[in-house]
């Protein structure tokens, strides 16, 4: 008897970053990346700017498509900011795109999914990587910013106004016992890649640019970099410890450049994670990295967008 398979279907993924515009034009069900496009977002130009590139983005892959005589069910579009349940983006950490109508623009070319680039991310890891095995875990990632989600089912829970992924923004204020000073300490400014880089310049003489330069000067010995990377792994684990306190998942699955680097950075993370989970029957839960590396935005910008026309 011959295997009952889905037919094809075809959808574009747009992958928009503080740095690049990544895009692909995406396989489905089975999550390959047909053809691809990358350009610089640009991100200090007028948020019309950036947008008219995206959508310019899309266009030559739907192009692409026609000439493979291959029918696309939609565009999801994939952001570093707070999208709430309509697709409105809500913030402008990254992108000057609040207020501004996103999803209508793009859906002049196919219908649009608009969404935050975590939950994209966590999405293609539920569909394809790391998170497949799992009914209940947490995407984490790691990166130029810091976000989160809880993956249930194989859905990214987005919360009641889409702002469920704010783990590393917010200060956690605490006085201190000796001097008696407020310390409102904020993970993004110590465990981010941005972080670990003005953290290292400001404690030695070096000149990094990137957090991978500051991973790389600690794999060589560095003391500076050292000290940086570890505390900064400590920090991460600290508060995805609290995560797993509160949500109990079976697995957590980290993402991101960072978080996917290795190394110190990574031992430093896992080793506080499971020092700080309270539960001793979730101590022991399993921490993957992700495994759809850099794709892993666009896959998952497309996966919603194809879910989407499933419905």
């Amino acid at each position: 008897m011959a295997e009952n398979r889905k037919p094809t279907a075809y959808a574009i993924g747009l992958d928009v970053g503080g740095t690049k515009i990544a895009a692909g034009l995406v396989a489905f069900p089975q999550g390959v990346v047909l053809a691809r496009r990358t350009i610089p977002t640009l991100a200090l130009r007028d948020g019309q700017a950036v947008l008219s590139d995206a959508i310019a983005l899309a266009e030559s892959l739907m192009e692409e498509a026609e000439e493979r005589r291959l029918r696309t069910l939609g565009i999801g579009v994939g952001v570093p900011e707070l999208v709430d349940p309509e697709g409105n983006i809500t913030s402008t950490h990254s992108l000057a795109w609040q207020d501004m109508p996103v999803q209508a623009e793009f859906s002049r070319h196919g219908p649009t999914v608009v969404e935050s680039d975590v939950r994209a991310g966590a999405l293609a890891e539920a569909m394809y990587g790391a998170g497949r095995e799992y009914r209940l875990f947490v995407y984490v990632t790691v990166g130029t910013g810091i976000s989160s989600t809880m993956v249930q089912d194989g859905r990214p829970f987005a919360g009641a106004r889409g702002n469920a992924l704010v783990m590393a923004s917010s200060p956690f204020t605490v006085e201190c016992d000796a001097c008696g000073k407020a310390l409102s300490p904020i993970l993004e400014d110590i465990a981010s890649g941005p972080a670990l880089v003005e953290r290292y310049n400001r404690y030695s003489s070096g000149a990094a640019r990137t957090g991978e330069d500051v991973t790389i000067a600690a794999a060589q010995g560095d003391e500076a970099a050292l000290r940086v990377v570890r505390s900064a792994g400590e920090a991460l684990g600290n508060s995805v410890a609290f995560l797993v306190n509160v949500m109990d998942p079976e697995a957590i699955v980290v993402g991101g450049g960072l978080g996917s680097s290795g190394g110190q950075f990574w031992d430093s993370f896992v080793a506080s994670t499971r020092a700080h989970i309270w539960a001793e029957n979730s101590r022991g839960l399993p921490i993957h990295a992700a495994a759809m590396g850099a794709d892993s935005g666009l896959i998952g910008a497309a996966a919603s967008a194809f879910r989407r026309a499933e419905l």
